[in-house]
């Protein structure tokens, strides 16, 4: 101390301690003075003790006043130092970042300003200390006192244009920091940080493209700020960087991918549309290089193609577009999964747009990846079903396509069959709003004929009797309107005279047997009429009730539309078909007389010429074969007149089978069979509803199967006069 004494007057050291500014500089310059001095007599020793009775008795110093001292008169020192100051820096230096966080603004404010003159002797000599100015810059950028901000900022400048002249930089240790720093909220630290990489990108010798994913998501992060500065100043370093990537020979496109998936779902509109724009460039620029991460980029393009906003929507379409465009060899680099699991869970997107792009989306991948997405069958097939009940129209038709592309292979069209009948059981609304939009398309895709044939095989063995009949009721209703099914209705007007129709005939039959006027419907068509006639006939009472009516009803109306014209024109020549009269009288013998479909068949019936000659005999044998005696006395029209001749006139009768006919007598014992199984089921049914408690008697009426309720529930509910 001495020794200092003797270099320093006590002058000197009392005035670095005063409150007053002035007096401190002047002792400042004394203080430079000795050092320039010392320096030159190369007294190192001497200058050490200087440097340290300012750190310790000053800048250190509990006093206020003397921290102040303490900072001009090190930053005095180092300028008294000037070339020889590098090898005290290390002992000047961490005295002065101590002081960035004082808690008087007036000692951080010259912790600035000496910095500041330490800087500016040093210059590249400081860089070693880079990381923990940049650290205390970071802080004092925000700092509450503005004069502290301004000092910071001056700083900051300085320590910038060191950077960029010096050879000594290391990027590599400065990008941990700069990560960790990119969360800050604070809009004075955010524009600091901008600042910061915009400088460094503008580097030659700093390569900051390799580095920026680990400072992208921060980044994309200010796009969202509040401050429109900030987020103008991110914007403009992330177009600088974007349009670095395109002429780069080189970029890691994966790791910063990762990052725009994630801004894509954020809730700022210009956050997502820079994130939805870079993705597209990604697409454009390595799309083979994303192929492992295709599911990712995919889960965040198909929401994007209904965002609210115009712009985002169609940067997101053209990526969708470029990123389907790309086809990736080998197939073992993509994961077939995990790209139909995006397309999948897109299903249920509430936005039309979308749900059609994931749909698409699957088709493509069946076409180039068939195998592979067939192994995934049973993770996609519960959501295909489950979008037949979309209430888009479109929508349904793209899911149909789908699913006829998977069924192209027999396994997977039985597999496809066997689903949707199910799906149909499950969910009754969905049978009745989308069944016959899904079973004609399916149709036109997959062959209408193979389609029937493998339902037909379904239902056949299905054990819910109830769903059967509704389900059989729907399919024949779609096969007696569909234009679709022309040539499958030309087919079976072919039944008693063509192999292949007699065929589809008998392949039909078994299950339609579920409903008896299905089963009809099915014999006009065939124009198997005597057949028709005959299961009229075997009808038993418990058979008519309300259900039964309206597809009664439903018959009756078919038979005025033009699929049926062929039918009406045949009533033209009576004597050549009488069992086409006979099963039309049987069908208005079931109505009620007061319906409008009574009405609708009574007036046809009163058109049929009265010209054709009416010679009534006895019905032939052969007709009546295979029908229950006791149930034909019942049935039968004493009015109805028999003519010798068969129903299709010249061509073949249906009485019975014939060398390689269809054998009715057969198939009226399988209709038997089935309608007997129904009124098991139904009395089943019945048995449990009367069990206690007791119904009201109101209730109990409307359930009886028979008499004069029923006919008045039917006239009243569904068949009204003028309907």
């Amino acid at each position: 101390m001495s020794d200092v004494s003797a270099l320093l007057q006590a002058s000197v050291l009392r005035n670095l301690s005063d409150k007053l500014y002035e007096k401190r500089k002047i002792a400042a310059l004394e203080v430079e003075g000795v050092l320039k001095s010392l320096v030159s007599s190369g007294d190192h020793e001497k200058i050490s003790s200087v440097i340290s009775i300012l750190i310790n008795d000053y800048a250190l110093s509990p006093q206020a006043n003397h921290r102040k001292g303490g900072l001009i008169g090190l930053a005095a020192a180092t300028v008294g130092l000037a070339s020889e100051s590098a090898q005290y820096l290390d002992r000047i230096v961490p005295p002065v970042l101590i002081s960035f966080t004082d808690q008087d603004s007036r000692v951080r404010y010259y912790a600035c300003e000496a910095l500041y003159n330490i800087a500016k002797v040093s210059r590249g000599d400081l860089i070693v200390f880079f990381n923990k100015i940049f650290d205390a810059l970071c802080k004092l950028s925000a700092d509450s006192d503005p004069n502290v901000q301004s000092a910071a900022h001056l700083l900051d400048r300085l320590v910038k244009d060191i950077v960029t002249e010096s050879d000594q930089f290391s990027i590599e240790e400065f990008i941990p920091l700069l990560r960790e720093r990119m969360n800050v909220l604070n809009p004075f630290v955010r524009q600091f940080l901008v600042g910061w990489i915009t400088v460094l990108d503008s580097v030659p010798d700093i390569d900051m493209l390799e580095f920026l994913p680990d400072f992208l998501d921060g980044l994309f992060n200010m796009l969202s700020d509040n401050s429109h500065e900030i987020r103008q100043q991110a914007d403009s370093a992330l177009s600088e960087f974007l349009q670095e990537i395109k002429n780069a020979p080189s970029v890691d496109y994966v790791r910063m991918a990762a990052i725009l998936v994630q801004r894509a779902r954020s809730p700022d509109e210009f956050t997502r549309l820079t994130s939805i724009t870079w993705m597209s460039e990604f697409v454009k620029l390595g799309g083979d290089q994303l192929v492992t991460f295709y599911a990712e980029i995919l889960g965040a393009i198909l929401p994007a193609i209904s965002d609210k906003e115009e712009k985002i929507r169609a940067v997101a379409r053209e990526t969708n577009e470029e990123l389907r465009a790309i086809r990736a060899e080998p197939v073992e680099v993509i994961d077939i999964g995990s790209v139909l699991n995006a397309a999948r869970r897109e299903l249920g997107s509430e936005f039309e747009a979308t749900r059609l792009e994931a749909l698409r989306w699957m088709l493509v991948l069946l076409e180039r990846h068939r195998t592979e997405v067939l192994s995934f069958l049973d993770e996609i097939f519960p959501a295909l079903l489950q979008s037949l009940s979309d209430e888009s129209d479109d929508v349904v038709l793209l899911v149909l396509e789908v699913q006829a592309c998977i069924a192209r292979d027999t396994q997977q069209f039985r597999r496809l069959m066997v689903f949707l009948v199910h799906k149909f059981q499950m969910d009754n609304l969905l049978l009745e709003r989308r069944g016959t939009l899904a079973l004609r398309r399916l149709c036109v895709l997959l062959d209408a004929e193979t389609v029937y044939r493998e339902l037909a095989t379904i239902l056949e063995g299905e054990a819910d009797l109830e769903f059967a009949t509704v389900m059989v009721q729907a399919l024949n209703l779609i096969l007696l309107t569909a234009s679709e099914l022309a040539d499958l209705r030309a087919l079976l007007k072919e039944s008693l005279t063509n192999s292949q129709g007699k065929d589809l005939f008998v392949a039909l039959y078994s299950s339609w047997c579920h409903s008896p006027m299905a089963t009809v419907s099915l014999c006009l068509l065939a124009q198997a009429y005597h057949h028709a006639s005959a299961v009229i006939q075997s009808l038993g009472e418990s058979d008519i009730n309300v259900k039964f009516l309206v597809q009664v009803d439903k018959l009756v109306r078919l038979l005025e539309t033009p699929i049926f014209g062929y039918l009406r024109l045949q009533l033209l020549e009576p004597a050549r078909y009488p069992s086409l009269l006979k099963t039309l009288y049987g069908l208005l013998m079931l109505l009620p007389q007061q319906s409008s479909a009574f009405k609708i068949l009574r007036t046809r019936l009163k058109t049929i010429p009265a010209y054709a000659p009416m010679h009534i005999q006895a019905t032939p044998a052969a007709e009546l074969a295979g029908l229950n005696a006791g149930r034909r006395s019942v049935s039968a029209v004493p009015y109805l007149a028999h003519y010798p001749t068969g129903d299709d006139g010249d061509k073949v009768s249906d009485f019975n089978s014939g060398p390689g006919g269809i054998n009715f007598t057969m198939r009226l014992q399988q209709f038997e069979l089935m309608q007997h199984q129904h009124r098991l089921h139904r009395q089943a049914v019945q048995s449990q509803l009367s069990k206690p408690p007791k119904k009201p008697a109101s209730q109990v009426r409307n359930l009886h199967p028979v008499g004069g309720d029923v006919f008045l529930t039917f006239a009243f509910l569904v068949l009204r006069p003028g309907r």
